[in-house]
């Protein structure tokens, strides 16, 4: 299908969207981006959105997006395969996750002697960052704040099957840190394997590899406490032995796919100790909603310092899904001087971060979550990813900030 079809839907999201802020259609001026990032087919039905990111006097800055959620399903339709009922020509299919195909940013004008609605009813004195505000998510002029992006590098399930990229020496995740750590990232989120792939939470093992990173970078280094499905909680807390500057706390039991990842209230209570023992910052991993409520419950029980670093974890098969409203929902629980951010998998990863950035928080990306940088591309390791969500960042007007900057704002002495 003509990709000006998907700018004519664009078009009309900007009508609407000048219409709730303005009361007038006003005019679209001019695009300054436009992506097309998959291709779209006769059957296919798409979800589309826009946000008004810019307001000045009378333009209106928007940025959209489209995305498949249904595909047709093309293929079979010869008369052959339909003769012998394989599928019918109405067949289509739910996408699991739907695919982004296309993007752009573009600027309308509504004259001032047509503006029908006061600036204040949709910019009333907006604190810093960007606010939902009528179903569109307003970027208010000086909100820039700063981005702190995570790299995810070799993950615990990664296999070389599922990617050559994945780094599993010393000497491969030193160099991939150091990477990301160019590309933007100030953290590098560290789960460990033998030279042989095999997933460990060793001392011995982290502390090789630590060394080896902090010889090529300044990245802070944040070490996995969940280990695999199955582990002992003295396995898991192995890498604390390291002393490291940060170390992943997970805020509950739930369905990792197939299978049950348990973490007990006294579990997470015990490992909260050990993490605080070993002088590192726990980031509160959150693959569900209750999540974030025993986060909460760790500050008050004193087991956590504040400023509390919360991570929401979305759509593992399993847990909780990959979607705008989820996030919306789990930001509002954010108390007052925490900071947070979002891990996403697979599909889900670009669009829920990019997200997160939008509307204030931070970033973690890399192969750990997601092996792809278009669809059926894969990123050649982590470093694209960071640098895709970086040059994002960058265009919202939030820098990715440095280790040093990132120290400061989580309170790592």
């Amino acid at each position: 299908m003509d990709g000006a079809r998907v700018l004519a839907l664009f078009g009309d999201l900007a009508t609407e969207l000048l219409i709730r802020i303005d009361g007038d259609e006003g005019l679209f001026r001019a695009y300054e981006s436009v992506e097309f990032l998959a291709p779209v087919f006769a059957g296919d039905f798409l979800e589309l959105r826009a946000e008004l990111v810019n307001v000045g006097a009378t333009s209106r800055q928007m940025r959209f997006e489209a995305r498949k959620v249904i595909s047709s399903a093309r293929y079979g339709r010869d008369p052959e395969s339909q003769a012998a009922g394989r599928l019918s020509p109405s067949a289509a299919d739910l996408l699991p996750v739907p695919i982004v195909v296309a993007r752009a940013v573009g600027t309308c004008v509504v004259p001032r002697d047509l503006q029908r609605r006061p600036r204040e009813l949709y910019l009333p004195g907006l604190p810093p960052g960007p606010v939902p505000v009528s179903g569109a998510i307003v970027t208010p002029s000086g909100s820039e704040s700063p981005l702190i992006l995570t790299a995810a590098i070799v993950g615990a399930e990664l296999t070389r099957g599922h990617t050559p990229y994945v780094p599993f020496t010393a000497k491969e995740v030193a160099e991939e840190a150091a990477r990301c750590r160019e590309a933007g990232a100030a953290i590098v989120h560290l789960h460990v394997r033998t030279d042989e792939g095999r997933n460990t939470q060793s001392t011995e093992r982290f502390l090789e590899i630590i060394e080896a990173v902090r010889a090529k970078c300044d990245c802070i280094i944040q070490t996995s406490t969940g280990g695999e499905v199955g582990m002992s909680l003295d396995e898991r807390s192995g890498p604390l032995g390291c002393r490291p500057e940060m170390a992943t706390l997970n805020c509950g039991s739930i369905n990792f796919g197939d299978q049950v990842f348990v973490n007990s209230r006294p579990d997470i209570r015990e490992l909260a100790r050990r993490i605080r023992a070993a002088g590192a910052i726990a980031e509160l991993e959150c693959y569900e909603v209750g999540h974030v409520e025993e986060a909460l419950a760790l500050l008050a029980e004193g087991l956590v310092p504040a400023p509390l670093h919360l991570q929401f974890v979305l759509g593992v098969k399993g847990a909780i899904g990959a979607r705008d409203e989820v996030l919306l929902f789990m930001r509002q629980l954010v108390p007052a001087g925490a900071t947070w951010g979002v891990a996403a998998i697979g599909r889900a990863e670009q669009p829920m971060t990019e997200l997160a950035m939008r509307l204030g928080g931070h970033a973690r990306v890399g192969l750990e979550d997601n092996i792809y940088l278009t669809r059926g591309v894969l990123a050649e390791g982590s470093a694209p990813l960071v640098a895709r969500a970086a040059a994002y960042a960058r265009s919202l007007g939030r820098d990715p900030v440095d280790p040093v900057t990132a120290r400061r704002l989580l309170g790592i002495a």
